[in-house]
């Protein structure tokens, strides 16, 4: 009986496999024979019909800004020699940044810091095309820096208003962090404030801040605004342990006078006093203590415009024109507004007595700390 049952179990179990069998001839005779399409309704796995457009909630501010803008935005990659033993010159080292083209004459602004002293520089535009530049001019002051290139039917980036930018609204930055391999990439934020310092002595401008990601090769890239025109030039960011979305950037209002004195003389010529001194917050820092708010002179050019106007060491600057020039940032407002050969009133303390003194701008000597 036993035997009769395991008898009749293996039979079903060979027409179950049978049927199986068959059946997987089915399936595959279905969806893979040749010939034959499968006809199914699994719309997910179709192949998206190609559209130019999108939808206006993915065509966004920052879509649009990154359209306009971006097209404008290069790469610029600086080439580091050094010579060997045998007084060859050898490559060590290259550094890649990011440049804006705003004239169609080939004209790029970028920064100081990122063609360093190279008097050429490789431009790799959006297109895929790369090109020699020339460095054409710099300015160490304000970090800003124009090259050349010589090329047909360039793109140009518009220009905005830096003056009228609000806190809070939209910040978009292009350009290319860590190097060309993520060329041309958009990151946005908001401005996040206006008028900033980085205390650095001698800054000559406020800076423009925002979130947006700023990272080393986004140097001389843009900041656009949400109508996709540029409203500064990236410069730096605070990069410490634990801190981000602190990024800088030159305001463009402030970067156009610089560009134009660039293209037309390569650098730009500056009004000075010939003075080596200390504010309150410098004098601080070197156990000084300055009793009022002016600039402490310490020492004078020889033949500068204070050593002209009888003006020296121990003495006060209280004013100029009229203007109260508590510290080096005033100070330095007040004459980039004038222009060399002009002469400016000075108001001074000597001793317990203000005193004051016409003085004559001279042009500043390259290199000189003024």
């Amino acid at each position: 009986m036993m035997q009769r049952k395991h008898m009749l179990t293996a039979a079903v179990g060979i027409i179950l496999i049978a049927v199986g069998v068959a059946g997987g001839f089915k399936i595959h005779d279905v969806f893979f024979a040749p010939n034959r399409t499968y006809q199914g309704t699994i719309e997910q796995l179709a192949e998206p019909a190609p559209s130019g457009d999108i939808s206006d909630a993915r065509n966004t501010a920052v879509v649009r800004a990154a359209k306009k803008a971006s097209p404008a935005v290069v790469g610029i990659t600086t080439k580091v020699y050094d010579r060997d033993i045998f007084n060859r010159r050898v490559l060590v080292g290259e550094g890649v940044g990011s440049g804006i083209i705003f004239d169609k004459a080939g004209y790029i602004a970028t920064n100081q810091h990122v063609v360093g002293n190279s008097k050429t520089v490789i431009v790799s535009l959006a297109d895929g095309q790369s090109t020699e530049g020339t460095v054409i001019g710099r300015d160490e002051k304000t970090d800003l820096a124009v090259v050349k290139i010589n090329v047909d039917n360039l793109p140009v980036a518009e220009f905005g208003d830096s003056d009228a930018l609000q806190v809070g609204e939209p910040a978009i930055a292009i350009g290319n962090p860590l190097g060309l391999e993520f060329q041309g990439t958009v990151t946005a934020g908001v401005i996040s404030s206006m008028n900033r310092t980085l205390g650095a002595e001698g800054q000559s401008m406020k800076l423009i801040q925002t979130d947006a990601a700023i990272n080393p090769g986004n140097s001389g890239g843009a900041l656009v605004d949400a109508d996709g025109k540029v409203i500064g030039i990236n410069s730096a960011k605070i990069s410490k342990e634990g801190v981000e979305g602190l990024g800088f950037a030159i305001p463009i209002n402030a970067a156009r006078p610089i560009l134009d004195a660039l293209i037309k003389n390569g650098k730009v010529v500056r009004p000075y006093l010939g003075l080596y001194g200390l504010d309150q917050q410098m004098a601080a820092r070197f156990g000084m203590k300055i009793d009022v708010e002016g600039i402490f002179v310490y020492k004078v050019v020889a033949g500068g415009p204070l050593d002209q106007a009888d003006i020296g060491r121990g003495d006060i600057i209280l004013s100029i024109n009229g203007t109260r020039v508590k510290d080096f940032t005033v100070l330095q407002n007040v004459l980039d507004s004038c222009q060399v050969g002009e002469s400016v009133s000075i108001t001074y303390m000597r001793g317990q007595s203000e005193q004051t003194a016409t003085v004559v701008l001279q042009a500043s000597p390259e290199n000189e700390e003024s």
